[in-house]
């Protein structure tokens, strides 16, 4: 039965961030095998930054990630398989890989103004059979007519729906719904939102995409996700059904796996503390946050002043290599003194 709302969920993938990248085969596999039996359309498996993204720069995976893919995609009987795939972190040869593996979709994830870069990508993903979405990271930064272009580009390339997110958690309900709007008047295939809380507003806002005419939303289990987290899946189950709005998902299921499943597995309470909290503020990509507090206790600098300068100077995804020098020229400015790293 076709369901008005599907649901995304990431807890394998954004939440990746949330614990370090330590997931290993057999936590996957508790955790892809109890969401498949809850309902959710898609359950999204790879490292927090895409295949690929275990590196230096972004943090390596504890575990390897083809391995981890392997676990989900081999125990997932009724939902689809997923990864998230950024250009010039992902490739089309690992795309080819993972889809070897038994993945049966991709979301193809650029900055909302570089969707000219994700055509060859989704192209190979329609070509191999795959079920493909054009990913907008950062929708903030743009007005809505710049969303909708870019997401037409995307339709053109062949993706199946379009999914705005507002990585850096800084949008509010009316501005999420003016862009899903704008988007849905653009294009002719559905339309997705991807949230994140560092406001405490995930809840909301997706509400707001879903008012404003999204059919995909994403989610995750205990809102594991970088930054302050994402849209909590358990709950946002229980408020659509509340709302009477059809998503096929067991309520009470998401909430026991939730409780006895994951939470086990959490480093630290997801919850909004200062830093998340300046991430929404400054308009600052989520999973910026750990090498943000990595560089202000490097540097002595405090994380807040250093998340407000990286918002002020429009930094995206990809240049996590400027926290450390931001933070370096602050401390040098305030004669902070670098901690030593061990040798």
């Amino acid at each position: 039965m076709a369901h008005s709302i599907h649901i995304i969920d990431t807890t394998l993938r954004d939440g990746s961030h949330a614990v370090s990248h330590s997931y290993s085969p057999d936590q996957v596999r508790a955790i892809a095998s109890q969401l498949d039996e809850s309902g959710v359309f898609l359950i999204e498996v790879s490292h927090g930054d895409g295949i690929s993204g275990s590196s230096y720069n972004y943090g390596f995976n504890k575990h390897d990630e083809l391995e981890l893919i392997a676990a989900a995609a081999d125990c997932v009987k009724k939902a689809k398989t997923g990864v998230l795939l950024l250009p010039g972190i992902g490739t089309v040869a690992d795309l080819k890989q993972v889809r070897s593996l038994g993945v049966d979709a991709v979301r193809v994830a650029t900055h909302a103004t570089e969707a000219d870069i994700s055509a060859q990508h989704i192209s190979a993903a329609k070509e191999l059979g795959m079920f493909a979405t054009g990913f907008l990271m950062m929708a903030h930064m743009v007005p809505p007519e710049k969303v909708a272009e870019q997401a037409k580009l995307m339709e053109r390339y062949g993706a199946d729906y379009i999914n705005i997110a507002d990585s850096a958690g800084y949008l509010l309900p009316e501005d999420v719904a003016v862009r899903i709007r704008a988007v849905r008047e653009a294009v002719s295939i559905p339309v997705g939102f991807h949230a994140h809380n560092n406001l405490s507003l995930a809840i909301a806002n997706t509400l707001s995409a879903i008012g404003s005419g999204a059919s995909y939303v994403d989610a995750t289990l205990r809102g594991l996700g970088a930054g302050a987290g994402n849209a909590q899946l358990e709950v946002l189950a229980g408020v659509l059904q509340r709302k009477g709005l059809d998503t096929g998902l067991d309520f009470y299921h998401l909430m026991d796996v939730a409780e006895n499943v994951v939470e086990p597995l959490m480093q630290r309470p997801q919850v909004i503390r200062s830093a998340p909290l300046m991430l929404g503020y400054a308009g600052v990509y989520s999973s910026f946050l750990l090498h943000v507090y990595r560089a202000a206790d490097r540097f002595q600098v405090d994380a807040r002043d250093l998340l407000v300068e990286i918002g002020r100077r429009g930094m995206v995804g990809g240049q996590e290599d400027k926290i450390v020098e931001i933070a370096y020229l602050m401390a040098q400015k305030k004669g902070s003194v670098c901690k030593q790293e061990p040798v």
